[in-house]
């Protein structure tokens, strides 16, 4: 009787031990995703263009193709990679961390970029032959595939860097979480927002009550203004975490100066307010200090990008796709 006392009290700590683990794993999830903040509004932002312009039945499974395949680049390619990144060559990631800041940085700027001055492509030639429907979806969701591995490199790498030093489980389980609750926060929000009109709509016309078609005919107004203000926030995002993954790798990278002057910068506008608004000033103050210096930098490496980088991955891509 006494042993089986002594073994269930056994189980019962190594119930207690799992459950911390658990514990441990979500919350340094949960802190890492809260890192890549701003691709991750980014991939929300951009993933809807893809299905523009299908009928409503192809949309939900579009967007489903594009999120097996970020699971599948997520978990089976970018998870290993990171993994060991982190436990043979830990001192690629701040490189990495530096590559792929100043990718969000050169997007969001582009973005801004466009808006100015407008791209060739608005300009492009209206008669253009018009393309078959299952091609362009097979066009449209391989251009998202691409698009949204990049993005979710820069999650990963972003997150790993994020991840304290721990076992190998405890970070592959970490990084595994991660992956996994983004990409079900990415794209389930896409479904969400690009169903939203067909929701309306359906309010609108069906709703039994005067309110509920009131609130259909506002939703479907809405929701282009909202996706303005996505690409919005999406952008600013991008600027504001590019420019700060650059001063954290800059520090990691034995750098800190420009770290430092941020940081005296920010707490010389913080205690210029009231106590109380002292930290969220603070904070606001470092990520538009962060913002702008990605706003400049991106703008730096635009024509380095359109010249250079670009022409280079289109060849490299267009020699694996006939290989």
């Amino acid at each position: 009787m006494s042993g089986l006392l002594a073994l269930l009290d056994d189980v019962a700590g190594i119930a207690k031990v799992a459950a911390s683990s658990l514990d441990d794993v979500a919350s340094q999830a949960l802190k890492a995703g809260s890192k890549a903040a701003g691709a991750v509004i980014d991939d929300a932002a951009v993933t809807p263009k893809y299905v523009a312009g299908f009928e409503a039945s192809r949309e939900l499974p579009i967007i489903w193709r594009i999120a097996r395949a970020s699971f599948r680049n997520k978990l089976l390619i970018l998870l290993p990679i990171g993994l060991l990144l982190a436990n043979f060559a830990p001192w690629m990631i701040a490189p990495l961390l530096m590559l792929g800041g100043a990718y969000l940085c050169f997007e969001g700027a582009e973005k801004i970029y466009h808006l100015i001055v407008p791209h060739h492509e608005d300009h492009k030639d209206r008669h253009e032959a018009p393309v078959d429907a299952a091609m362009l979806e097979e066009q449209r969701a391989s251009g998202a595939i691409k698009t949204d591995f990049i993005l979710s490199a820069e999650i990963m790498t972003i997150a790993l860097a994020a991840v304290p030093a721990s076992t190998f489980w405890m970070e592959a389980a970490t990084l595994a979480l991660v992956a996994i609750g983004i990409t079900i926060a990415v794209y389930g929000s896409v479904a969400l927002i690009v169903k939203a009109d067909d929701v309306g709509l359906w309010l609108s016309q069906n709703g039994r009550l005067g309110l509920t078609r009131a609130a259909g005919r506002g939703l479907v107004r809405g929701m282009p203004h909202f996706m303005r203000l996505l690409t919005i926030v999406g952008t600013a995002a991008m600027l504001w975490v590019g420019g700060s993954i650059i001063v954290h790798a800059l520090k990691e990278m034995g750098f800190g100066g420009l770290g430092y002057l941020i940081h005296g910068w920010a707490h010389a506008v913080a205690v210029m307010v009231p106590e109380a608004w002292q930290g969220f000033s603070e904070w606001f103050a470092t990520a538009t200090l962060d913002g702008i210096l990605g706003l400049a930098l991106g703008f730096i490496l635009i024509p380095v990008g359109t010249r250079f980088v670009t022409p280079i991955w289109k060849a490299a891509t267009g020699v694996f796709s006939r290989s």
